[in-house]
């Protein structure tokens, strides 16, 4: 396969994992599963939850995409688990280390996507129980919690 075609479905498939995290965050760990991610919406009180469990859960499709795309002729599946397995890294790196401070990095950051990115997160840990829910996407902010940040720098301004 021509490796330009495989860089566009890997990040293609990038793109769209904001799609299916959007989904699957509110349909299916705030639906069936929610009994897996009812602790990250709660005081944590140690460094696992069983909300981390969903890491594995979702690793499993992208090893095997890895896997036949390895060992078959339909190499385009490996692209589409690279773009899966980035997007999972990204995930990890701005929800776990950026946003909940596990490890502290970028803590008192100033930039304005950082703070709409937490305030999005903040507005949907305010809801405690599956329903209702907010903010159920992870790279892309709303536009209303970027209005927030803001109407916030305006009146620092003042």
């Amino acid at each position: 396969m021509n490796w330009i075609l495989g860089i566009g479905i890997t990040l293609l498939v990038f793109c769209l994992m904001e799609g299916i995290t959007w989904l699957t965050h509110r349909y299916i760990m705030h639906g069936f599963l929610w009994t897996l991610h009812r602790d990250h919406h709660q005081p944590s009180e140690g460094p696992l939850e069983r909300n981390d469990l969903f890491a594995i859960i979702f690793a499993i499709p992208c090893i095997l995409l890895f896997y036949f795309g390895t060992y078959s002729d339909y190499t385009w599946l490996t692209y589409i688990a690279l773009g899966i397995l980035l997007y999972g890294i990204a995930y990890f790196v701005v929800h776990d280390i950026i946003i909940h401070q596990r490890v502290k990095w970028l803590s008192r950051s100033k930039n304005k996507y950082v703070r709409a990115l937490r305030w999005a997160h903040k507005m949907h840990h305010k809801h405690t129980g599956a329903d209702p829910g907010e903010s159920f996407g992870f790279l892309w902010v709303e536009f209303k919690y970027w209005k927030k940040i803001l109407k916030d720098d305006a009146r620092n301004k003042s």
